[in-house]
């Protein structure tokens, strides 16, 4: 991923935070000179200071081949928002995109036993479905987990980018913030709450997105 130096992060607790918030991603293959993606909940962890990243998907998608190839991309991506050339002090100037983005790269592990998978992802998810996943019969959740892969990615390089309008004016920087604020749209008041919180250093009682 391109990544300018004012739009670098590198602090691994700031982006394990936003992954974990942001932890529905993409996860990209190559099969016969062809990537090929799908688009998975992960649960994200680290584990003496290395990040782990956790998933299954169904045995008959065709990547589940491409796991045993090396190493996976998987990408987190959210919130974004259209940036108008009107907030900028000088005429000229161009729209652009303003988002957060991390990519991981690691080597794939296939896990044999699907469970612990399963639980972490319930657990993060919807704790209350534990109880009932437990409770249904044996047969059932013994089939269910012979359709799907388990595997785990032992992360080894962490990309992180927040484009947010680091290289304007603070005034330029306080405007776009407060028009991404007043959105009726979530991305897009997300968007300005990173802004806020990141590029402002306004960390006061507003909850962060």
């Amino acid at each position: 991923m391109y990544i300018p130096n004012d739009n670098k992060v590198e602090n691994q607790a700031e982006l394990l935070d936003f992954m974990s918030r942001n932890s529905f991603a993409t996860l990209v293959g190559v099969a016969e000179n062809r990537p090929f993606a799908t688009h998975l909940p992960f649960v994200v962890e680290e584990r003496e200071g290395s990040v782990f990243l956790r998933s299954h998907l169904a045995k008959a998608n065709p990547h589940g081949k491409m796991l045993l190839n090396g190493d996976a991309l998987v990408m987190f991506q959210s919130p974004h928002a259209y940036i108008s050339p009107k907030h900028y002090t000088s005429r000229q100037n161009v729209p652009t995109w303003n988002y957060i983005a991390v990519h991981c790269y690691g080597a794939v592990r296939i896990l044999e036993d699907a469970e612990p998978v399963l639980q972490a992802t319930m657990r993060q998810y919807e704790a209350e479905y534990e109880a009932q996943w437990d409770s249904l019969p044996e047969l059932y959740k013994k089939r269910m987990k012979e359709g799907i892969i388990a595997f785990e990615i032992a992360v080894h390089t962490l990309e992180g980018k927040y484009k947010l309008s680091q290289n304007k004016t603070p005034d330029e920087k306080e405007r776009i913030t407060n028009a991404l604020l007043q959105s009726d749209r979530t991305e897009i008041r997300e968007t300005g709450e990173y802004m806020r919180h990141l590029v402002l250093n306004k960390n006061d009682d507003t909850e962060f997105p």
